[in-house]
C-alpha cells in the first residue's frame, strides 16, 4: 500500500535551516508529482511546494527563494531544503501524493521554529 513516511522536523533558531525527507513506497515514485504542505495550529493546511515527475517545481510566495524541494527516484524520497527559516514557519509538514484521484498523507512532521 501507498506509505510515506517524513523525517527531519526539529527545533530550529530564526534564520536556521532544517532538511525534511519524505520517504515513499507503495507506488511507482518517479511516474507522480509530490508535493509538501503544512498546518499551523487553527491555520488550514497549505500548500509548500511541489514538484512534477519531471522535476518542474512550484513554490507558495511565502517559501520562494527559502525553501528549495527535490526528488530522487532512484531512492524514492522528496527533499524539503529549508533556509532562512522564520517563526511563522513552524508548523507541522506533510508529503502528499495524488493517484488515480486518491489522496495520499505521510504522518507529519513538527517544525518549531523558535528562539
Amino acid at each position: 500500500q501507498v506509505q510515506l513516511v517524513e523525517s527531519g522536523g526539529d527545533l530550529v533558531q530564526p534564520g536556521g535551516s532544517l532538511r525534511l525527507s519524505c520517504a515513499a513506497s507503495g507506488f511507482t515514485f518517479s511516474n507522480y508529482a509530490m508535493e509538501w504542505y503544512r498546518q499551523a495550529p487553527g491555520v488550514q493546511r497549505e500548500l509548500v511546494a511541489s514538484i512534477t515527475r519531471i522535476s518542474t517545481t512550484y513554490y507558495a510566495d511565502s517559501v520562494k527563494g527559502r525553501f528549495t524541494i527535490s526528488r530522487d527516484n532512484a531512492k524514492k524520497t522528496v527533499l524539503l531544503q529549508m533556509s532562512s527559516l522564520k517563526s511563522e514557519d513552524s508548523a507541522v509538514y506533510y508529503c502528499h501524493v495524488r493517484i488515480s484521484g486518491e489522496s495520499y498523507w505521510g504522518q507529519g512532521a513538527q517544525v518549531t521554529v523558535s528562539s
